[in-house]
């Protein structure tokens, strides 16, 4: 085999997300500005960006509101460049909803105040990001997605890109493409929630948290709706119904401009019934007289699903390490009490950036110790101290209503401690699983049936509005390490959860000739990264398919 290409560059962004492109572009104009200073001669950096997508956005997914002040930092006239937020926040609302009543809050709480942000399509801001940030000289290459990280002993010297051109048995085809080898002097993680990459170099490294990573998952549908219906810039939030008072989530919908509504809903994958279903509570949420309200005439046009780091502060990992740093939520770096992690990412990509040009415009080496004052100063920021207030937060809401209101409401008056600081996580979401033998008495107890009404969407059918496309002749990316486990105790204990946790109907167990047989459909893969969070099992196993597979998203 031929020896792997190897790119020489100084600095490599891993993700063109918010947080990795905030930070290239301050690192740039940083740089620029230095030049344009200083009196000593300050060399022009090679900052290459690299994206699994085959665009930059098309696997950009969030509610989504957004808190402009990062991004005016970076570009403050971010609205004569043409920035493509739907539209202020005109109207705020949280309800708490019963099967058929919704209970609107007499008071909003602070965590909910949106006065001056923006109902956006995070896809299209990212790709409208991406393009300022070419505009000044990064480059970024869609399509490339990294696949190992390239160590010298425990120091991080770079990223290789994986292969393309392989057929399903392993074998080459004719548009074989090596990957090649991508050395930095520093490499910044910014995958995204559960990096591939970074999700190994945590532990690796030794930079866990106090607490380990958690996770909740989003499922999102746009809709359609009839003329003069939907108010741009209308921002609800919805607690209760259609989950029970044990399992952490809650609803979002946003007015968009053009009739577009914004509908989702968040479940935290500490849940403890095998049997429930993310997708379905949403179909269920749809049947809610006060959503069904808004959507009744419309039509779904567009989905997609995402995991949300949910462990804030204390599942928060070191940031910086010999070779590189993490940023985004990579790192953990999302309020949970807000429901918001793009501009605490993108706050967390511009304090790194700022660094990363001291120590090159100093000539100095990229050490954690010449780093770590990225992780201080994206701390003691604005958006740092409200991941600190909130740093109880996901721990409080996992001991069910209404117990979470006690504790939530002792956080809110102690800046965030509340009764108990820290406040522990016990179980990673995996194990916090019932038996269908526990929760139902009886290993044969029936599945509940679809939910099926005028806005209901299947599954499938949401998954062709997510755009998802994968080379079909290729090893699947979705690794399962011993099938024998999921025939033989994952079925009578837990009913093959990944049939229903998966958004995007990628595993399906069925019947073949009396025996068990696991498909994986993994063309319909929406990289959300839900099954490698929550197989009972941890028999399951995501890994980033040929560059440029997966969703296209465009107005998520």
């Amino acid at each position: 085999m031929s020896e792997r290409e190897i790119l020489e560059v100084d600095f490599l962004f891993v993700g063109a997300g918010p947080a990795n492109l905030a930070s290239a572009i301050t690192l740039k104009k940083q740089i620029q500005k230095l030049q344009e200073t200083s009196s000593n001669t300050i060399e022009e950096p090679m900052i290459v960006v690299i994206e699994k997508a085959s665009e930059i956005g098309g696997h950009q997914i969030s509610g989504a509101v957004i808190d402009p002040s990062p991004l005016s930092e970076i570009i403050p006239d971010y609205m004569e460049k043409g920035c493509p937020f739907e539209s202020p926040v005109t109207k705020e609302a949280v309800y708490f909803l019963t099967e058929n009543k919704s209970i609107r809050f007499p008071i909003l709480p602070p965590q909910f105040h949106n006065q001056g942000n923006y109902v956006s399509s995070l896809s299209k801001f990212t790709s409208w990001l991406g393009n300022e940030a070419m505009e000044i000289g990064i480059e970024i290459f869609p399509g490339f997605a990294g696949v190992e990280v390239l160590y010298d002993g425990q120091r991080v010297m770079g990223v290789r890109t994986g292969d393309k051109g392989i057929d399903a048995k392993g074998n080459h085809k004719a548009n074989y493409e090596q990957g090649m080898d991508i050395h930095a002097k520093c490499t910044i993680f910014g995958e995204g929630v559960r990096g591939y990459l970074t999700k190994q170099l945590i532990p690796k490294l030794g930079l866990s948290g106090m607490n380990p990573q958690v996770f909740e998952t989003g499922v999102k549908e746009v809709w359609e709706c009839p003329t003069g219906r939907i108010q741009p810039g209308m921002v609800i939030h919805t607690m209760g119904y259609p989950l029970d008072s044990k399992t952490v989530g809650g609803s979002f919908v946003y007015g968009m401009k053009d009739n577009l509504l914004v509908l989702g809903l968040v479940v935290g994958l500490d849940y403890k019934d095998p049997f429930l279903e993310p997708y379905e509570e949403l179909q269920k949420l749809k049947k809610h007289p006060m959503i069904a309200s808004l959507i009744e005439g419309g039509k779904q046009v567009a989905y997609g699903a995402k995991a949300i780091s949910a462990g804030g502060y204390y599942s928060m990992p070191q940031l910086t390490f010999d070779g590189g740093l993490i940023v985004g939520e990579s790192g953990q770096l999302l309020d949970i009490a807000r429901l918001k992690g793009v501009h605490v990412g993108m706050r967390s990509g511009i304090e790194a950036g700022k660094v990363l040009c001291d120590v090159f415009a100093k000539g100095e080496s990229f050490t954690h110790e010449n780093l770590k004052k990225y992780q201080t100063n994206f701390l003691t920021s604005r958006e740092g101290k409200d991941l600190f207030r909130s740093r109880n937060f996901h721990q409080a809401l996992s001991q069910g209503i209404p117990k979470a209101f006690f504790h939530i409401g002792a956080q809110m008056i102690t800046n965030g401690r509340g009764i108990v600081d820290p406040m522990r996580i016990e179980h990673i979401d995996r194990e916090s699983y019932q038996k269908v033998q526990e929760k139902y008495g009886s290993t044969q107890a029936p599945l509940p049936e679809k939910t099926k009404h005028a806005t209901s969407v299947d599954k499938l059918s949401s998954v062709y509005n997510a755009g998802t496309i994968h080379e079909e002749d290729q090893v699947s990316h979705l690794k399962i390490h011993d099938t024998k486990v999921c025939y033989d105790t994952c079925v009578d204990e837990f009913r093959s959860p990944c049939n229903r946790f998966c958004p995007a109907g990628v595993y399906e167990m069925i019947e073949k000739e009396g025996n068990h047989h696991l498909q994986v459909n993994f063309t319909n893969c929406v990289h959300c990264q839900t099954c490698d969070i929550n197989c009972p099992k941890d028999n399951i196993l995501w890994t980033p398919p040929e560059g440029g597979g997966g969703p296209q998203y465009k107005i998520l």
